[in-house]
């Protein structure tokens, strides 16, 4: 198993993440993605953090203008639609399957955890749940990975 592509976070990675979250970052092994400024878009977090909880989001979506727009699509439904997308298409359905187990894969080659052997986020495989743990791993994982993350992404007309 190889390790995923994500940057070792310096100091002021984590100070940027920090002030993007409104609290201190915990837990960040890497930069997984950056906006075109630099700034850090999408951490690579420990699935375990310090205190000892076990946390599945590998990939967690930290800078302000991405978290909106995930926020803006979930507050207008697209959720259901996209759901409605995985029921009805098979293509859909396995590449969305394959999504899943590589960001398990991801996760599990910084420490696996028990607790959270099977889980990944944003709902996969069956469903989607959170568009913010989906465009995060759209964004990480880069294009073709993630199915509903791109769609999700292309729709959001995010630009970092």
């Amino acid at each position: 198993m190889s390790r995923p592509p994500y940057e070792t976070p310096t100091d002021a990675d984590i100070a940027a993440v920090s002030e993007q979250l409104g609290r201190e970052a915990r837990g960040v092994v890497g930069i997984a993605a950056r906006a075109s400024d630099g700034s850090p878009a999408v951490v690579a977090t420990a699935p375990r953090l310090p205190d000892g909880s076990p946390f599945p989001t590998f990939y967690y979506l930290c800078h302000p203008e991405a978290v909106a727009a995930a926020s803006r699509l979930e507050a207008v439904g697209v959720m259901a639609e996209y759901n409605e997308l995985l029921a009805e298409d098979e293509t859909v359905r396995a590449q969305y399957a394959d999504a899943h187990a590589q960001y398990i894969e991801d996760r599990d080659s910084v420490g696996e955890v028990p607790e959270l052997a099977g889980v990944s986020a944003g709902g996969m495989p069956n469903r989607v749940k959170c568009l913010h743990a989906l465009i995060g791993h759209a964004l990480a994982a880069g294009p073709g990975v993630n199915p509903i993350g791109d769609l999700a992404l292309e729709r959001s007309g995010l630009r970092l």
